[in-house]
Parts: C-alpha cells; sequence; structure tokens
C-alpha cells in the first residue's frame, strides 16, 4: 500500500482546460510517484490532476489507489470520458494474467450504456481512440482473445499519435500481457523498445522504467534493465511496488544486497525497530517472499528464518483457502513457497522446522511444493520412507491438477508451465530419492531429463520457479559420485538461469577443486566470500568460501 496521504481540497466550481491545454508537453510531477505527459486530459485542472495521479498509479501497478483516483476524477467532471477509460484500465492487470471484466464493464457503463454512447460523449479523436482501445479490451470473446485485440488497437493509436509517450507505453504494458503471464521474449523485446524510448527521454517516468524492468528481467536482458532499476526506485519511492520491482533486474543479476534492501523498502522493514518482524509494515507475500530468498543468498540464516517464522504464523492464522495456481494468492500458499527455499537452501534438514506440516487442504500446486521439499529433506536424513510416502503424495497432487486443468478445458501458457513444473519435481525427487538407495547411474538419468523438462519452460521471474534448480541438483548428484568435469559443466549450467545463485556458486568451486583448477576455484569463492560477506558469525559455508578464496 502507498504510505501518503492524499491533500484535502475544498470542493470548487473550476472553469474547463482548453483543448490545447490538453496538448501540453511539460511533465507534471506528482510527488512520491513520478512524472508525465498526458496530452488528452480535456478538463477542469483538480479533475486533471485526479486523473494523472490515477495514470501513474496505473503505470505503478498499486490498481485499487489508481482507480479510486479516477472516481475522484469522475465527481468533479462527470462527462470526463478518460477518467472512465482509467477506471475501466485498473481492472486490467496485465502482466499478471488477472482481469476483472464485469467491474471495467461497470465503469465503462457510468459513463453511458453502450460503447457507442460512450465514445460519442469523448471530447476529442484521441480520447475517442482511447475510449474505443479499452472497448475492446471488454468486448465480446474469451481474455487471450480480447487481449490480442486489445494490444493492437492501443498499436495503431501509438502509430497515429506518434508523440504520444502514453500510448507507447500502454502498447508496452498490452504487450507484456500478451501471453497469460508467460514470457515471450520477442514479444518482449517489442514492448522493451517503446518502453525504452520514452525512458531514454524521461527517466523519471515509472511507467516506462518500470515496462523496460518487466521486459527485461531474466538474466539474458537484465544489464539491459538495470539503468531503470535505479531510476525506478529514485521516481516513485511513495509506491511499494516500485520498490520492489527494481529487484525483478537485481535478482536476475544476482545482486543480493541491492536486491534485499529493495525489499526491505517494500515492506518497510527498513525503518522498522530493530526487533520488529521484518514484515511488520506487510502482509506476507509477494514482497517478503523475495526479501526472504535474499537473506539465504546472503548467508543470513537468521535473518530468513525470523521472517519465515512470522509469515508462517500469519499463515496458520489466515482464513484464506490455498489457491490452486498462484503462490501469492494467500498467506498459506506463500508460506509454503517461503518455507520449501529456506528448506532446500539452508539443508536443514534435521531442524525441527523441516517438519513443518501446514493444512494444505485440496489445493494441488502447494501440496506438491510441500512434498517435494519434505521428501528431499527426509531423503537427506536417509529417511527413505518418508521420501517414498511423499513422492506418493506428489504424484496424486500431480495427477489432481492435471485432472482440474482437463475439467476447465485449461490450456493457457501459464497452467502448461506450472504441469510442467511439478513433473520436474516430481523427477528431482525420484532421483534423490535413486540416489539414497545407492542407484547413482538411475539417479543421474532421472535428473538429466528433469533438467531437459526445466530448459523447456519459459524464465519466470523471481526465486527459482523450481524450488531446487535441475542443474544444479544434478551437478551435486554428479560431485558426489566423484564425476566432477560433469559436475562443472551441470554448475556452469545453472548458473545461466540462476546468476550469482551461492548454492550452485559452492558446487561449482568445489567442482573446480576436485579437479585441482585451483585458479578458477580461487576465483569462485573469492565470488561467494563476496556474497556473503554480511553473513551470520557461524554461517556454516563462510569458512570454506574463505579458505578456497585463499592465495
Amino acid at each position: 500500500m502507498l504510505r501518503f496521504a492524499k491533500p484535502r481540497r475544498a470542493l470548487l466550481l473550476l472553469a474547463w482546460a482548453s483543448p490545447l491545454a490538453g496538448q501540453a508537453t511539460t511533465p507534471t510531477t506528482i510527488p512520491g510517484l513520478g512524472a508525465l505527459t498526458f496530452p488528452v486530459t480535456t478538463t477542469s485542472e483538480p479533475a486533471r490532476q485526479d486523473f494523472l495521479r490515477g495514470t501513474l498509479l496505473l503505470h505503478l501497478f498499486h490498481y485499487p489507489e489508481a482507480a479510486q483516483a479516477f472516481r475522484d476524477a469522475e465527481a468533479l467532471d462527470s462527462g470526463f470520458t478518460m477518467a472512465y477509460w482509467g477506471e475501466a484500465m485498473a481492472f486490467n492487470w496485465g502482466v499478471w494474467d488477472e482481469q476483472y471484466p464485469d467491474s471495467a464493464r461497470a465503469a465503462l457503463a457510468k459513463l453511458g450504456a453502450t460503447p457507442a454512447a460512450r465514445t460519442a460523449k469523448a471530447r476529442t479523436a484521441r480520447e475517442r481512440a482511447y475510449l474505443e482501445a479499452v472497448e475492446t479490451l471488454y468486448g465480446p470473446g474469451e481474455k487471450p482473445h480480447r487481449d490480442t485485440l486489445y494490444a493492437a488497437a492501443m498499436d495503431r493509436l501509438s502509430q497515429t499519435y506518434p508523440q504520444d509517450d502514453e500510448a507507447k507505453l500502454f502498447t508496452a504494458l498490452a504487450l507484456l500481457g500478451l501471453n497469460q503471464g508467460v514470457r515471450d521474449v520477442p514479444t518482449y523485446l517489442r514492448a522493451y523498445a517503446l518502453a525504452n524510448d520514452v525512458f531514454r527521454r524521461h527517466p523519471d517516468h515509472p511507467g516506462a522504467s518500470h515496462y523496460v524492468i518487466h521486459a527485461t528481467d531474466d538474466p539474458e536482458h537484465a544489464a539491459m534493465g538495470l539503468d531503470a532499476a535505479r531510476a525506478l526506485a529514485q521516481s516513485s519511492p511513495a509506491a511499494d511496488h516500485a520498490q520492489h520491482m527494481t529487484s525483478h533486474i537485481f535478482m536476475a543479476l544476482g545482486m543480493w544486497d541491492e536486491l534485499v534492501t529493495a525489499n526491505e523498502r517494500a515492506t518497510h522493514t527498513d525503518t522498522a525497530a530493530a526487533d520488529m518482524p521484518a514484515s511488520h509494515g506487510h502482509f506476507c507475500g509477494h514482497y517478503n517472499s523475495w526479501l526472504d530468498y535474499g537473506y539465504l543468498a546472503q548467508g543470513r540464516f537468521g535473518k530468513a528464518t525470523t521472517l519465515l517464522m512470522h509469515c508462517q504464523a500469519q499463515a496458520t492464522a489466515d482464513r484464506t483457502p490455498a489457491d490452486a495456481t498462484d503462490p501469492d494468492a494467500s498467506l498459506l500458499s506463500s508460506a509454503v513457497a517461503m518455507w520449501s527455499r529456506w528448506l532446500l537452501d539452508t539443508e536443514s534438514w534435521s531442524q525441527d522446522k523441516a517438519h513443518w506440516q501446514p493444512a494444505i487442504g485440496s489445493a494441488p500446486l502447494p501440496r506438491i511444493t510441500w512434498r517435494f521439499a519434505h521428501g528431499v529433506a527426509a531423503a537427506g536424513r536417509n529417511d527413505l520412507a518418508t521420501a517414498r510416502t511423499d513422492l506418493a503424495a506428489l504424484q496424486t497432487a500431480r495427477a489432481d491438477a492435471l485432472a482440474r486443468a482437463a475439467a476447465a478445458h485449461d490450456a493457457a501458457p501459464e497452467t502448461l508451465e506450472d504441469q510442467k513444473r511439478s513433473q520436474v519435481l516430481d523427477l528431482e525427487l525420484q532421483g534423490v530419492i535413486r540416489l539414497g538407495e545407492g542407484n547413482g547411474d538411475s539417479a543421474v538419468t532421472l535428473l538429466r531429463q528433469a533438467t531437459a523438462v526445466e530448459d523447456g519452460m519459459a524464465y519466470a521471474f523471481g526465486p527459482p520457479y523450481v524450488d531446487k534448480p535441475a542443474h544444479e541438483l544434478l551437478g551435486e548428484t554428479l560431485l558426489r559420485l566423484g564425476r566432477a568435469q560433469d559436475a562443472v559443466t551441470e554448475f556452469q549450467r545453472a548458473l545461466r538461469g540462476t546468476p550469482r545463485r551461492p548454492l550452485a556458486l559452492r558446487g561449482l568451486a568445489r567442482g573446480f577443486d576436485a579437479l585441482g583448477r585451483s585458479a578458477e576455484g580461487r576465483a569462485t569463492w573469492q565470488t561467494l566470500a563476496g556474497i556473503w560477506h554480511g553473513a551470520d558469525a557461524g554461517f556454516p559455508g563462510l569458512k570454506e568460501a574463505q579458505h578456497g578464496a585463499r592465495p
């Protein structure tokens, strides 16, 4: 949520701004949010300010606050078509593949009963074009079809008005939302070109920097978004999502200190008392999940454990059912994802926290996540009977997820990616069990199958979508089997997908040492020791890294 108050003002009856006033090229700055120029605001100045505020909030994905700002503009000018356009846009969360068409249509219906009646009220041709585009977004047909038509409409609008930066940015956003939450690199690069054109001229426009980040937040392209990440942090300090968004780039580059700082700002941990739980300013969820993962990467297991326990307690008290698809949709699902990564990255197989058994219910994907991590931990302490039980339960949950998708006729890209992830976890847990049984060759075969499936998945930003990256797990297995050269190859592949991830770096350094490649091993240990510069006293891997880094 935003952390600033909206100024009060007296009710005024104001003169209309002239149409020429709407064509101004001087950016308007809203403190805490950023600056923009929107050349279609033919209305009174107070309504225009509410509209611009709402548009910045749209760009920052603060959707409920954006909708309210547009309703404020409607209250001041009931015939201002763009205010209704904005309120309708606040119900399209394209990058997250979420849309609320009934709410959007209700917002538009306040302007007029039909699309024709509404567009007839537009005060300029440009405003009419924006309104027609949003009518397409919420017209007949299924969401993917409407998304495609809307992106085409915005592309036509931006070409008709090539000087309109907002048209470019909303076209970029439409492109980012075309593939139902799954990255499509060529389309993302088209969005990047549009957003970066605006960003280079207006680095304080949060929409420009935000969309550059979303278009480039994968390891291959993240360096292209680094300037935008730093700019967004400066332009929009009052928007929690903006502070978090910078960490999409930092995550993809393995910049752990910057990632932690960004998410501490987003959760207001940076202003909390030292003894206050790390999520005091935010419900546990997306930002805290990233923050916890960052603490793990830094070797700050104490902070990570405190935050995890706080979120587990919050999830236990929550009555929201665990969602079947989105790990951030309920506190419990988010806590399960955090616990899984905590367990796998600390390798604390025998601690009490490894035995956490939340009341997940029937949601398949959180069940799959929990069973996988619990099974790996069981195998890690040589409790293969429990690991086999978890494997069987994981496979039942996978079958349940497939049956639900088939019953719903759900072939969305995001659903298919979830199915691939579940297949990888299934294969990985089978491989871990086979290794525990002493069948190394079978374990390697299964884990190579897992890497092939994971390699066929679209990159998903954030902490590893596959809780234990398959190339990393295969590398660790090969190293245990004395196959150091093959292990090094797998760790190098792992690091291409998860740059500077400590467990992959640790495995790579050990592999180099086993092969007698001392210079490469020392350089890798030095990198790891640098990442762990602020690690907890007594952090288990720090001495090994410091020793390996010595000449």
